[in-house]
């Protein structure tokens, strides 16, 4: 498989064509940004723990019956991936109160959530990423009715198997975002990636942090913590 033009560059990741039509190679780099890139350092290694974390998540995923985008990994910062028609909508699912529902609803952080809560936000950064419902997805034609019932569900499947994964390495899985896209046949399948960078987690004893709130929230130790969550999950970095 060879890797071909850049096709999109995100804030931490560059899309690049195949070779193959219906391939794409993911590269992850050490680039990391907050607070709409008003924060952004180079952090080494974290490109390469990224690429290798979201392949063994979504690995864990796949073999749980969850179609997601990724194939295999390429090297120790790239991943072949299917080609997908992203919906521009992040998919967010939160368990405990943290975050912006903290800053938005005024609830006490580490509330646990019961059912979980489940949100969704425009993928659109000059907008900062802005909440929106079924109806603004519908009426602008993001998505249909069905496909986002579907994105539900599979949205609360990767919920229980995750939030399994993590209690049983010691870590509370706190809320985490999705994003999904259809493939050749219409089907709805997980793209983009789950690492540490969208999502929370906080050590079951402690609440340590073990995320990217590492980096927002200046408390250091960024790529060296991401590699602790792999290990305890059984992920040798």
């Amino acid at each position: 498989m060879q890797k071909r033009e850049e096709l999109y560059r995100g804030k931490a990741k560059t899309v690049y064509t195949t070779d193959d039509s219906n391939k794409l190679i993911l590269h992850f780099r050490n680039d990391t940004s907050a607070f709409d890139g008003e924060k952004i350092e180079q952090l080494e290694r974290k490109g390469e723990v990224n690429n290798k974390f979201n392949h063994f998540i979504m690995t864990k995923l796949e073999d749980a019956g969850i179609a997601t985008q990724v194939e295999s990994l390429v090297s120790d910062t790239e991943s072949l991936v299917k080609k997908l028609d992203m919906i521009p909508v992040e998919c967010v699912v939160r368990n405990v109160a943290a975050g912006s529902l903290v800053r938005r609803l005024g609830v006490e952080e580490g509330k646990e959530l019961t059912p979980p809560l489940f949100e969704f936000f425009l993928k659109n950064d000059a907008l900062h990423d802005p909440m929106v419902n079924d109806y603004h997805i519908i009426s602008f034609g993001w998505a249909t009715a069905d496909q986002i019932e579907k994105m539900k569900a599979l949205t609360f499947e990767v919920n229980s198997v995750l939030k399994r994964l993590f209690d049983d390495a010691g870590m509370i899985l706190v809320d985490y975002k999705l994003e999904f896209g259809l493939d050749d046949a219409g089907n709805i399948v997980l793209g983009d990636e789950f690492t540490p960078d969208g999502c929370r987690l906080w050590d079951k004893a402690t609440r340590k942090k073990m995320d990217k709130d590492r980096f927002r929230q200046g408390l250091g130790s960024v790529v060296e913590t991401y590699i602790e969550v792999a290990e305890r999950l059984g992920l040798k970095l």
